[in-house]
């Protein structure tokens, strides 16, 4: 959590940061910001056919992914990736998974995918590399950040 925030400080993104027991699902952690005005996000682990390519999907944690769709959308057989691959290209685990694990994907070899809806929002909430805490974030620091840490994104009609 402390790399996330000096990263962000760093590239003068406002967040604010509210502490809670640990969770591993989008629902436990809603619990804690439901009086605030924001988008819940959901962030997807998945890797492609062979486990070759790898994925990150952010979008609202109401939503369900339909893996087939998204499949031909992006021309990869996917599934959810393996706790092993999601320490490898994250260094994450289960329940920890965050648009901000791609600090750890030296490779950058992650193609990540954020829902058309979340251009709507303003807040939207993370975990810090950590699920004892959700962090608020402006929708256009959310492009700032993957912008300054070198990644593309495409927005897709998930």
């Amino acid at each position: 959590m402390d790399e996330v925030k000096e990263i962000l400080d760093k590239l003068n993104i406002k967040y604010d940061i509210i502490y809670h027991p640990a969770v591993y699902t989008s629902e436990e952690a809603d619990l804690y910001v439901k009086d605030i005005k924001c988008s819940k996000a959901k962030n997807l682990f998945l890797a492609g056919k062979n486990d070759k390519n790898f994925y990150l999907f952010i979008l609202k944690d109401t939503k369900r992914l339909d893996i087939k769709k998204v499949s031909n959308i992006i021309g990869d057989r996917l599934h959810f990736a393996s706790e092993k691959y999601l320490k490898e290209k994250m260094n994450l685990t289960p329940g920890k998974v965050s648009i901000f694990g791609l600090i750890n994907n030296k490779e950058h070899d992650i193609r990540t995918y954020i829902d058309k809806e979340l251009l709507n929002e303003e807040l939207i909430v993370f975990h810090p590399n950590d699920n004892t805490a959700t962090m608020l974030i402006n929708i256009n620091d959310v492009f700032k950040f993957l912008q300054e840490m070198n990644f593309n994104h495409e927005i897709i009609n998930l």
